[in-house]
This record gives structure tokens, sequence and C-alpha cells, in this order.
């Protein structure tokens, strides 16, 4: 989906920062492509990046945990369990609290159950102006798909719709929201 936002905001004239983990997609011509691999390289990028937008589109699925400590080594096979201490990532989202903003703040909550509701305490928790909500409990929408289907929350308490479509699609309409904004 962020490809595709990246790409459509191209379309639309404005300059593109696209800061992205490993996936299997070329990044859009025209975007300035930041090539992270882990979330405290994104928490880092996206603090660099804010300095000078208008909107910051936070769609990247980031993990909420990370193994306490990385072996520089293969951890070898023994007879015996092995359980990893997992420890919080830093919160990309919710770090950019700052009341006095000059920019556009629009996450995304990619949700299995109670989408509006958690897609609402999402919106208010992390200080966004937009919350972007969709279902990820089925593999045909969503990510890994082609197509999506989204809940769109803003501050004021209004909610759109965009039905089931291809992301480019989406995209492009997200795009003319966050634009008019």
């Amino acid at each position: 989906m962020g490809y595709a936002i990246a790409e459509a905001a191209l379309e639309a004239g404005h300059d593109v920062v696209l800061i992205s983990g490993p996936v299997n997609l070329d990044p859009p011509r025209g975007a300035h492509f930041v090539s992270i691999l882990t979330s405290d390289e994104m928490y880092n990028a996206v603090h660099r990046a804010v300095r000078d937008c208008d909107a910051l589109v936070m769609c990247a699925a980031v993990a909420d945990y990370k193994p306490q400590k990385v072996s520089t080594t293969k951890v070898k096979k023994r007879d015996q369990h092995l359980s990893l201490e997992l420890v919080l990532t830093r919160d990309i989202l919710g770090s950019l609290q700052n009341k006095d903003r000059q920019f556009l703040v629009v996450g995304f909550a990619a949700e299995t159950n109670d989408l509006q509701a958690n897609a609402q305490k999402k919106l208010h928790a992390k200080h966004c102006d937009i919350i972007v909500a969709n279902d990820v409990s089925s593999s045909d929408s969503g990510i890994e798909s082609d197509e999506n289907e989204v809940t769109i929350l803003f501050r004021n308490g209004e909610i759109t719709k965009i039905p089931r479509a291809p992301k480019k699609i989406i995209a492009r309409a997200l795009v003319k929201i966050f634009s008019n904004m």
C-alpha cells in the first residue's frame, strides 16, 4: 500500500520520500528512496524526513517486538528448548506527538477484529490526523494482496469508506483526501 501511495503522490505532482524495508517491489521512479532494515533505522529515517515534509503517511507494518539480544553467529541446535527474550520496538508513530507540528500525520491500522473501534483508539492514542484502517484477517485483502478496502477515520469524527478495489485506485483516492487536508 505504501508503494501505491508513493506512486499516486508522484502522479499528483508531490515530492516523495519513500522509507522502506526489504520488499519485492521496485520503488516508483522519482521518489527519494531510503532503504532500511530494522525498526530503529526506520525510526531514525522517519525523524530525519519529517523535518521537511507536509504530510507523513505511516503504513509500514513494523514489528511491535524485537529480540533483546542478537547473535552474530549461528545459534546451534540443542537438545533443549530455546527461549527468546523480546523487547518493545520504539513506537515510531507514537513518537510524533508534537502538538506544534506543521505536517499532516496519517497512520494505518491493520486489524483482524473490531476494525473501527481499534482504529478509533489508535487515532487518538497516536495523535494522528487520519487513520486508514483495513481488515487483514483475510488473505485476499490488505497485506500481500493487490486489492484492499479501507475505512478512513478523521480526527473530527468523520468516517469515509473506500470499497474493495486495486491498491492503486485506493492510493489515488487517499492522496486526494490527504491533499485536501
